[in-house]
């Protein structure tokens, strides 16, 4: 959630950030009205309690014919602040209700408009060229045995696989290095749980526009994450730090759940778009004002994983109607796949400015000042099942073989490539 303070001072900021989305400015509207009711129940409410505790000393120290006519005053009061703390606890819900439903500042420089108007910084690597018709992934994961889905449909239903033999290799020997990669640039590993509270979702975003991608146990009143940035960011939820402590870096490993609502029909084949995978997730909790700089460095780590695997990608900045409720700007890394000649989505990185941190009530505490939020920003190291898909596409072979990119050679015991197992 916004500042609110920033709000009053500054109403035309949300405005204009609210156009860039596309969404509606009355929300910003609607917020102020609901701060200001609440203020003016809050002043009505302790009014009223500072003259009934004014007129009870006056009843404790008044003569038995005063009293009568104090106490029944007493009691009319006391009927007044119940109906003005009832006010209040309204005024606060329809706070608390507008408060969430405004989406976060849209950063300065981020493209204005829906998904078409996002755009590419740089295009990265030579597009790959081959003397033969390039196989899609999951032909390349059945030709050396990496890839079942069908068996997965038989077990689990539709966008469901098992990775087996070098898919399976594959990830174990991805989540090592990336967690290596990460290590070395300071970030301290976590494995995280899946399943969280409703209090941790609604705290990062998770509940407003893209509740119906959640999966939830009603039964436990528990959700299962599509992302370990849920569980890193309420780490630290209900805490100060201290500002020595920060930046605070964290890499999360853990399996995701998307339910893919309103997906139908849409990238089906294969792992490219499915109800669960793995993914290497780095979480920085900072200064807000060196949330700017942490965006970019994200970003370069992410890159430093793409290039050293030897994949053809392009950044792109992501048009503020596409950012999602809580980031503030995103770049999105797009690996290209020579079976649709198109690039897609492998890795983003969102800064998410103070807007979680306020929700999940996680603050730092500056030298001589009192405690404010922090800044929290979040970045795709590895997403398994993407990256997978990724070599196997662009390191394929004529033969169906796949070449193992250098870097991972030795999470797999030396391994140079996958062969093909006389399928082809």
């Amino acid at each position: 959630m916004i500042d609110l303070r920033e709000l009053r001072a500054d109403p035309e900021r949300a405005r204009v950030s609210q156009r860039a989305r596309g969404e509606d400015t009355a929300l910003v509207d609607e917020l102020l009205s609901a701060e200001e009711r609440r203020r003016r129940a809050v002043s009505t409410a302790d009014d009223l309690r500072a003259e009934q505790k004014s007129l009870g000393r006056l009843i404790s120290r008044a003569s038995p014919d005063e009293r009568k006519a104090l106490l029944e005053q007493a009691g009319s009061l006391s009927a007044r602040v119940k109906e003005a703390e009832r006010e209040q606890s309204e005024a606060e819900v329809q706070l608390q209700a507008a408060h969430l439903a405004l989406p976060n500042i849209v950063e300065a420089g981020a493209p204005e408009g829906g998904e078409e108007n996002s755009v590419v910084l740089e295009t990265v690597g030579q597009i790959p060229t081959y003397d033969f018709t390039p196989r899609d992934h999951v032909e390349v994961g059945w030709i050396i045995g990496a890839i079942d889905t069908e068996r997965a449909g038989k077990v689990s239903g539709s966008r469901f696989y098992f990775l087996t033999g070098p898919g399976a290799r594959l990830e174990i020997a991805l989540l090592s290095y990336a967690m290596s990669v990460a290590s070395r640039h300071g970030f301290i590993p976590m494995i995280t749980p899946a399943l969280v509270k409703p209090s941790a979702m609604e705290g990062t975003g998770f509940l407003g526009a893209h509740a119906d991608e959640v999966y939830r146990l009603e039964a436990d009143d528990l959700y299962l994450v599509g992302t370990s940035e849920v569980p890193l960011a309420a780490y630290h939820s209900d805490e100060i730090l201290e500002e020595s402590s920060l930046p605070r870096r964290y890499v999360g490993f853990s399996s995701c759940f998307r339910r893919e609502a309103g997906s139908y029909g849409k990238d089906v084949r294969g792992i490219l778009r499915v109800h669960q995978f793995d993914k290497v997730e780095m979480f920085t909790f900072c200064r807000p004002e060196e949330a700017e700089e942490e965006h970019r460095r994200l970003l370069s780590y992410e890159r430093e994983v793409l290039d050293s695997l030897r994949l053809p990608y392009r950044v792109v900045d992501i048009a503020a109607g596409d950012l999602g409720s809580s980031a503030a700007r995103k770049f999105d890394c797009e690996v290209y796949l020579p079976s649709q000649q198109l690039y897609r989505e492998v890795t983003s990185t969102s800064n998410c400015t103070d807007f979680q941190a306020r929700r999940l009530n996680v603050r730092f505490r500056p030298a001589g000042e009192k405690p404010r939020p922090v800044a929290t920003l979040n970045g795709t190291l590895v997403a398994m099942a993407r990256i997978i898909l990724a070599i196997l596409e662009v390191h394929q072979r004529e033969d169906g073989s796949v070449a193992v990119p250098e870097v991972l050679q030795p999470y797999l015991d030396g391994v140079t490539e996958f062969p093909a197992l006389a399928r082809v």
